[in-house]
């Protein structure tokens, strides 16, 4: 098996929407185990909360997530995009299109520059996804 590089998102309790909401847009299966599942509950605050969730779609994209127990924070303080990109121009306008339903677009998804097609949105989860549709070869 190859390496993998797969992004890891953290939530403060909306984990479980979130990757549901990410399944809505890349389809796949999803893997959850909460953390009263794990044997990882420390109580009723975090019985229901995601330990672990990993969407695996059609295409091979992996994407996992989880939300931080209560009392840990919940974000490093780092900066994360997640970039789409490829030839298939119909696949990428579709996770664009599913992506913006309640996103912030930064940058309309159009003709850039260098010839792609290209956009920046942050999703209503405050992550940011840039796509890009490079030309068929």
């Amino acid at each position: 098996m190859p390496t993998l590089l797969n992004p890891y998102l953290n939530f403060d309790g909306r984990a479980d929407e979130a990757i549901r909401f990410y399944q809505h847009v890349l389809g796949g299966r999803l893997e959850l185990t909460t953390y009263a599942e794990g044997g990882m509950s420390h109580g009723p605050d975090d019985a229901n909360r995601v330990m672990h969730a990993q969407l695996t779609a059609q295409n091979g994209m992996t994407l996992m997530a989880s939300d931080t127990p209560p009392g840990m924070p919940s974000g490093s303080g780092s900066a994360i995009a997640i970039s789409l990109s490829g030839e298939d121009e119909a696949e990428l306008r579709g996770y664009w299109t599913r992506l913006s339903d309640g996103a912030s677009v930064l940058l309309p998804l159009e003709r850039a520059p260098w010839g792609d097609i290209f956009g920046i949105l942050t999703d209503r989860f405050g992550v940011q996804w840039m796509v890009d549709i490079g030309p068929a070869h």
